[in-house]
């Protein structure tokens, strides 16, 4: 399969993950597992305590029924980029429907407008990088010239979700092209289709799109580069080329197994993790064990140590779509004609979620990592040790890449098999 890195686009349907964290040093930060209880009435606070958590519960649970979905297979997703877009059509929901989607995004206990407000704070933290970095997420509806849609509705995804709203001829011929195309520029030309096709009783798309391109704090050297053995999952081994350097970084090693902080840009705020089982840890076993609580634990016991660390140099592309995942969630109105209640939306028809579709790019290599998501929405009528380390990842791992300022989990995945052009 082939793999890349950085790139998500997003059509109805929302994502963002995220966990709290604290610097400890310029380039490196820390997550704090410990939430507030004290849900005040600013918006910041529910960002950094109730939806950061949230939203790191959702996206652990998701991965995890795409793991046991998938078996043995490279899977790579933007919990931000499904959050964001299936926030948006949370505002359209009423009802059994909209208590559903609350509880499938762990958004118990907050009300819409601070799930609106938190979102959108959230997306304007993420806009701020540095020069290193790159990070852009843009947000559109697309229409079916003449339908009857709620005016708070749009007003809402407009305010707080700076969302593009666009009325198309659904019966053209260009409309999924036109779509397409919208999500082909918003992640630098990384995902280039999300909508296959408009249905004659299709009557919007939610789209969201993200797009990721960091340097590392310090780049591999090319002249370091080796093809070495990948050992995969059943036994099996292929030359693959590995990247190499050694320097201090934060780390952390258990019993079970080896983890890794690799920043991106000089102020460290973006991070590369990256978890390699012990050899004796099969890796399913390991991500049996990936939910909030852990990664908590795991992710502010890092500490600085001198050592080596190999990585593949590899490229990933991922698609999947999520109705069923979503359902295994408890989302089920939504997608049911003769149970969703998206009254809040649009009061002519009877209208449900017809498909979550969501596609991402990831390319690491020895420069840093670029990557991008998609997640589209059909909405029809009846979506301190200091002895040196080695850590060498040539067998099956998971990565994730967080913002380290919020907590964000921007993309998260395993690799069973790395793939290069």
């Amino acid at each position: 399969m082939k793999q890349t890195l950085l790139i998500l686009t997003i059509g109805i349907f929302w994502s963002g993950i995220g966990i709290k964290f604290i610097t400890s040093q310029p380039s490196i930060a820390f997550p704090l597992s410990q939430q507030s209880s004290d849900n005040s009435s600013q918006p910041t606070e529910y960002m950094s305590d109730q939806m950061v958590h949230a939203q790191t519960q959702f996206g652990f649970k998701l991965f995890n029924q795409l793991t046991q979905a998938q078996k043995n297979e490279n899977i790579f997703i933007s919990p931000s980029s499904i959050i964001l877009a299936l926030s948006m059509l949370y505002n359209g929901a009423d009802g059994q429907t909209q208590q559903e989607i609350q509880e499938t995004l762990e958004y118990q206990g907050m009300s819409l407008e601070t799930v609106n407000q938190a979102n959108q704070i959230l997306q304007q933290q993420l806009s701020q990088t540095t020069p290193e970095v790159q990070l852009a997420i843009a947000n559109s509806l697309w229409l079916r010239e003449g339908f009857p849609i709620e005016a708070d509705f749009l007003k809402t995804n407009q305010t707080f979700y700076q969302a593009k709203v666009t009325e198309l001829d659904f019966k053209s011929a260009d409309a999924a092209q036109q779509m397409n195309q919208w999500v082909e520029e918003k992640t630098q030309g990384k995902i280039n289709q999300i909508i296959e096709q408009v249905t004659p009783n299709d009557i919007m798309f939610l789209i969201n799109a993200i797009y990721f391109k960091g340097n590392w704090k310090v780049k591999f050297q090319e002249s370091q580069t080796q093809n070495q053995p990948f050992y995969l999952i059943d036994g099996q081994e292929k030359q693959h080329p590995l990247m190499s350097q050694k320097n201090s970084f934060f780390y952390l090693e258990t019993k079970h197994f080896q983890g890794i902080n690799l920043p991106y840009g000089e102020d460290g705020r973006f991070s590369l993790y990256v978890f390699l089982p012990k050899p004796e840890i099969n890796i399913d076993d390991f991500l049996q064990t990936l939910n909030l609580e852990n990664w908590n634990q795991w992710t502010q016991q890092f500490s600085v140590k001198k050592g080596t660390i190999e990585l593949p140099r590899f490229q990933l592309e991922y698609d999947v779509e999520l109705k069923q995942i979503l359902q295994n969630l408890g989302m089920i109105a939504s997608f049911d004609p003769n149970q969703a209640n998206f009254s809040n939306l649009s009061r002519s028809g009877d209208l449900f979620v017809s498909f979550v579709k969501h596609k991402t790019f990831l390319d690491v290599n020895e420069e840093g990592t670029e990557a991008a998501a998609s997640t589209a929405i059909g909405i029809t009528r009846t979506s301190i040790d200091i002895a040196p380390f080695e850590m060498i990842v040539n067998r099956p791992f998971f990565c994730a890449i967080q913002d380290n300022q919020t907590g964000t989990l921007l993309f998260m995945g395993v690799v069973y098999h790395p793939e290069i052009e």
